[in-house]
């Protein structure tokens, strides 16, 4: 079965992973090989004009068109907390990078009620909004880092020079455990993706690039997990996925 992959804020996570409906908005230059210069363009990442209200409205918003699927995000939510809770992964502080309506915050605030939550939005009309800070997982910065980040469906829309700088800056960010959902060129290459509903203006980096920049600062534990190599907790070798 074919899954859509959806946007840089909320969308990639709305919907259960057998039906994400990403947006079908149309996109004259697509990316079909993600930071391949077409036609003389120089290619760049994501624009916040991409995401304004007409377009929040149309796929969160008005209940005729709202792909909105609160079940699912509790449901990932519910193991990204419980796996942490598991590793014994303590969470006070969580930093949810590229937020969306910040459908995580609930969730999060059920299995980590102490913590203190912080949205952070590209988007100039969900920042008014909803009062996040306005900022890119490519060079936003914090006086402390943070227990728990979140950085789901962002990454696929950088280009690959901003990509590198976001995976620095990942590392930079979290002390604790990372979660991270992207979708590669082998999902494509492999039919895993439905791109009929995929926006297609998503860069097809390889898994090898996003692996690379992420074990700088973290190790891979699996389902989308990343421990950073700063957290003091202790691991069997066998939860490291492809070792240390």
């Amino acid at each position: 079965m074919r899954r859509p992959f959806a946007n840089v804020c909320a969308l990639k996570h709305a919907l259960p992973r057998q039906s994400r409906v990403a947006s079908a908005a149309s996109y004259s230059q697509q990316m079909p090989h993600g930071g391949v210069l077409q036609q003389g363009l120089v290619v760049q990442s994501a624009s916040d004009q991409w995401f304004d209200e007409a377009y929040y409205q149309r796929y969160y918003f008005d209940k005729k068109t709202s792909v909105v699927d609160t079940q699912h995000v509790e449901r990932l939510g519910t193991f990204v907390c419980s796996y942490l809770k598991y590793l014994r992964v303590p969470v006070k502080r969580v930093l949810d990078v590229g937020c969306g309506i910040g459908l995580w915050q609930g969730v999060l605030a059920q299995h980590f009620p102490d913590a203190s939550y912080q949205g952070v939005e590209f988007s100039e009309y969900l920042c008014a909004r909803y009062g996040w800070l306005r900022g890119s997982v490519v060079d936003f910065h914090s006086d402390q880092p943070f227990d728990l980040v979140i950085c789901q469906g962002v990454l696929p829309y950088l280009s690959p020079a901003d990509l590198q700088l976001a995976l620095h800056n990942l590392g930079t960010l979290c002390r604790g455990a990372l979660y991270v959902e992207a979708v590669s060129r082998e999902d494509y290459e492999r039919e895993t993706i439905d791109e009929e509903l995929t926006d297609p203006r998503l860069f097809r980096h390889r898994a090898q690039l996003y692996r690379r920049g992420l074990t700088q600062g973290f190790v891979e534990v699996g389902g989308g997990m990343w421990l950073s190599r700063k957290a003091e907790v202790p691991l069997f070798e066998l939860e490291c996925a492809g070792g240390r």
